[in-house]
C-alpha cells in the first residue's frame, strides 16, 4: 500500500530526548505510518516525495505561551508561528484576553492587552471580529475560524475580574465572597466548555495602557484558592501565572509566591504552572526555584515551572518602549511629535536634546528598568539579526 507523502533522508528529532537520526518518514491519510532508516522508502509508491537531506524533521511544536487572543480572529495563519513548525498555540496567558466581556468593556480589554504585551491597540481595535460575551461563546467563535494551526486558550483573570466586578475589579479592589463565587463559576464554565485552564498575573511589570496593574495582580488567597477550587471541581484545567518577582522587581516575592503555589497545587490537585526566568538582580535564583519545583514533583505535588527555551528578548524602538521612555526631555519631544515618527526623529537629531536625554535619570516609577541597560541592547539591523555576536 502506497503513501500519500514520503519525507526522505531527513534528520529526525522525535522529542523523546534521544539522539537525532537520519530516517525516511511515510505518511498515509494524514498519519505517520512508517519511520525507517534513511533511503529505505526511496522507491516506495508515494503521491509526493520531499527530499529532506540536511534538514530537521520534528513533531509539530506546541507553543504553550502566546498572546494571539486578538490576532486569531483576523489571521487564520497565526503568523509568524505557522512559519516555524508550531502546530498548536496556547493563548490567554498572563491573565489577559478577550473573554468574558461586556460590550462596553471591549476597548478596555484592548488597552489591557496593549499595555501588557505591547500589541498596538489600533490594530486590535481594527482587527478583532467581536461576536461573543461569555467564554464558551468565545470558544465557539474560535471553533468557526478556518485556522491553519490548532489553538487552545486559558480563561484570563483580568477579563473575568472586570466582567464580574466592573470598575472595582479593573482597579484591583478586594473581591467579596460573592465576587469570588461568581468568578469561580465563570472559570469552571470556561474550562468545562474547553478552556485549557485559568491564567493570572502577579507582577507589577504587567500593566494596562493607562498604567494600572493587571486585574488580579494583588488578589488575596481567598480569591486565588476559590478559583483554584473551581478547577478542582471541574476535574480539569491548569492554573497558569506570571508570578510576582518574575522580572526581579521584588526580590522577596518568589518565596511568598512559592509558598501559596505549593499549597494550591497540593490542595486542588491541579497543575500550577508558573513563569520562571533568569534576571540580573539575583542571576542564580532560578536554580533554587527550579529545585523547589523538582522536589514538589517528587512529592507528587503538580507544580511546574514554565521556562523559555531562550533568554527573554524585547524589541524596542521610537514607536514603542525604549531606553529613554521615562526621561522628561524624551517624553516632551515625543509629546510635541504627537505620533509623527519623522518629527520625533528630527527632534532627536538635535545635539542639545540628545545630551539632555542622556544626562537625565530614569523616572523612579520606571516599571521596565531593564530597557535602560544599554549594555544589553543591540541594533537589530535590516534584515533583522536576532542573535547578537558574542
Amino acid at each position: 500500500m502506497g503513501f500519500s507523502l514520503v519525507i526522505s533522508n531527513g534528520t529526525v528529532v522525535d522529542g523523546t530526548g534521544g539522539e537525532p537520526f537520519v530516517a525516511d518518514v511515510g505518511v498515509r491519510d494524514g498519519s505517520i505510518v512508517a519511520v525507517t532508516p534513511g533511503g529505505e522508502l526511496a522507491d516506495a509508491d508515494a503521491d509526493e516525495v520531499i527530499d529532506a537531506t540536511g534538514l530537521l524533521v520534528t513533531p509539530g511544536f506546541v507553543d504553550i505561551h502566546t498572546h494571539y487572543d486578538g490576532q486569531v480572529t483576523w489571521d487564520p495563519m497565526l503568523t509568524p508561528s505557522c512559519w516555524h513548525g508550531v502546530t498548536t498555540a496556547v493563548m490567554g496567558n498572563c491573565g489577559v484576553g478577550f473573554a468574558p466581556v461586556a460590550d462596553a468593556d471591549r476597548e478596555w480589554l484592548i488597552g489591557l492587552m496593549e499595555g501588557v504585551e505591547d500589541i498596538p491597540g489600533a490594530a486590535l481595535s481594527a482587527g478583532i471580529r467581536w461576536g461573543w460575551q461569555s467564554f464558551p461563546q468565545y470558544l465557539d467563535a474560535l471553533d468557526r475560524l478556518p485556522l491553519a494551526i490548532d489553538v487552545g486558550t486559558h480563561v484570563p483573570h483580568g477579563a473575568v475580574r472586570a466582567y464580574v466586578m466592573g470598575e472595582r475589579g479593573a482597579r484591583n479592589e478586594a473581591a467579596s465572597a460573592e465576587d469570588i463565587a461568581l468568578m469561580a463559576k465563570l472559570v469552571r464554565e470556561g474550562v468545562e466548555a474547553g478552556a485549557l485552564g485559568f491564567s493570572t498575573s502577579r507582577t507589577i511589570v504587567h500593566r494596562a495602557i493607562d498604567g494600572e496593574p493587571v486585574p488580579g495582580t494583588f488578589a488575596a488567597e481567598d480569591e486565588l484558592f476559590g478559583i483554584g477550587q473551581a478547577l478542582a471541581a471541574a476535574g480539569t484545567g491548569v492554573f497558569e501565572l506570571a508570578p510576582a518577582g518574575i522580572m526581579g522587581e521584588d526580590l522577596a516575592a518568589p518565596d511568598r509566591e512559592l509558598d501559596w503555589m505549593l499549597r494550591l497545587a497540593e490542595l486542588t490537585g491541579r497543575t500550577v504552572c508558573f513563569g520562571l526566568m533568569q534576571h540580573d538582580n539575583v542571576p542564580n535564583d532560578w536554580k533554587r526555584l527550579l529545585d523547589a519545583a523538582a522536589a514538589a514533583y517528587e512529592a507528587g505535588i503538580p507544580l511546574r515551572p514554565q521556562v523559555p527555551a531562550r533568554p527573554l528578548g524585547l524589541l524596542t524602538g521610537l514607536q514603542t518602549f525604549n531606553a529613554f521612555h521615562t526621561r522628561p526631555t524624551y517624553l516632551a519631544a515625543a509629546a510635541r511629535a504627537d505620533g509623527d515618527l519623522d518629527a520625533l526623529v528630527a527632534a532627536l537629531r538635535d545635539p542639545a536634546t540628545r545630551r539632555a536625554i542622556l544626562d537625565e535619570p530614569d523616572s523612579p516609577d520606571n516599571r521596565m528598568p531593564y530597557l535602560s541597560r544599554l549594555d544589553r541592547t543591540f541594533d537589530l539591523g535590516h534584515p533583522p539579526r536576532y542573535e547578537p555576536d558574542p
